[in-house]
């Protein structure tokens, strides 16, 4: 998914000018809380959705049926509206500012297909729009983790024609009697937050090794050690709960990761996460910190007061994230909580 033709080629940062009619709009996203992280993730959201991994095991965009890839842009339609709250339009799917706004999703970019409604056209008679409508125009590549978001003002000048048969230019229609933005309205679209982005939440299964991800799978018949093995393979980074569950396609993430924690630990691996003493650990040893519905595992060592890597100190022993090269211990319990002298950073 997710191509980028030559004309619809897109940058980040880009210095732009805000056309007047979508300033009102620009301005409700600018003024919004969170409003950037809250998008992408809506986005993210709603391909885990149709992949329910859960229940299919699925991972990719490529994994879903040709029916399903054709309801993602309904998906991140209701996810927008759920995240955002946005009021239905009188007649296209929003309001916002006092106008109607269509949302549209093409998994390439400038493929977005504009239905005769969203634009006035007099040959169009009682099907053309009541007004120029502004859409919200939404595209990402689960494959690049990148993603966009751009506002347009729809018209008929800015749709695509072609020449017929008989030389004259028309209106390019599909079957469904929409069409396409021409390559020339790339120009015409403002992208919010400056343009391309990179930080789509990050698809672990999708970007694992194969052959991390291959030894993860072969326990067919074991949703638990299947997940023992994602720890094993995915240490040092951060894993959300929606990569336990498709990992584990079992109800309960949380008590997968436990159960986990447990097997693992023989083998020298904490796991650890957003509660008790977990956070503290992880920032002592200069890890990525967990969340609510995060885990991180790494391989732990003991170690001498001369070392000079990140330690912690847990049951009267320094810890360290262990070299490739140093031999297992057994890791140590994790505490409830950390006392002040507990902890001890470079």
């Amino acid at each position: 998914m997710g191509k980028m033709p030559r004309a619809w080629t897109l940058e980040s940062r880009l210095k732009q000018y805000v056309p007047p009619s979508l300033q009102p709009i620009v301005d409700w996203f600018d003024d919004a809380p969170d409003a950037r992280e809250r998008f992408r993730w809506a986005l993210r959201d709603s391909l885990d959705e149709l992949l329910d991994g859960q229940r299919t095991g699925r991972w990719a965009y490529q994994h879903l049926t040709k029916t399903e890839k054709t309801y993602l842009g309904t998906a991140v339609e209701v996810n927008l509206t759920k995240e955002f709250e946005f009021p239905n339009g009188d007649h296209l799917d929003w309001q916002m500012a006092g106008r109607d706004i269509d949302c549209k999703f093409s998994k390439d970019l400038g493929g977005w297909e504009i239905p005769m409604e969203m634009y006035l056209c007099a040959d169009h008679g009682d099907r053309q729009g009541r007004a120029d409508h502004p859409a919200l125009l939404t595209w990402f590549d689960d494959t690049t983790s990148r993603w966009a978001a751009g506002l347009i003002t729809v018209t008929d000048e800015s749709l695509r024609w072609k020449m017929d048969d008989n030389g004259d230019t028309v209106r390019a229609y599909n079957r469904d009697n929409k069409r396409r933005l021409a390559e020339s309205s790339a120009e015409a679209v403002y992208w919010l937050w400056g343009g391309l982005q990179t930080d789509l939440p990050r698809n672990l299964l999708l970007h694992l090794n194969a052959d991390a991800r291959g030894r993860i799978f072969s326990f067919h018949s074991s949703g638990q050690k299947r997940v023992d093995q994602l720890f094993r393979e995915v240490q040092g980074q951060i894993v959300g709960r929606q990569t336990v569950l498709t990992v584990g396609q079992q109800d309960d993430a949380p008590k997968r990761v436990r159960d986990a924690r447990l097997h693992l630990r023989a083998e020298g691996i904490v796991i650890l996460g957003h509660q008790d003493s977990h956070p503290a650990i992880a920032a002592a040893l200069k890890l990525p910190v967990p969340f609510k519905g995060e885990w991180i595992a790494v391989r732990v060592t003991q170690v001498s007061e001369a070392d000079t890597r990140p330690c912690c100190i847990l049951n009267g022993q320094r810890w360290a994230v262990a070299q490739d090269d140093e031999p297992t211990a057994i890791a140590p319990e994790l505490p409830k909580r950390l006392t002040p002298h507990t902890s001890v950073g470079d």
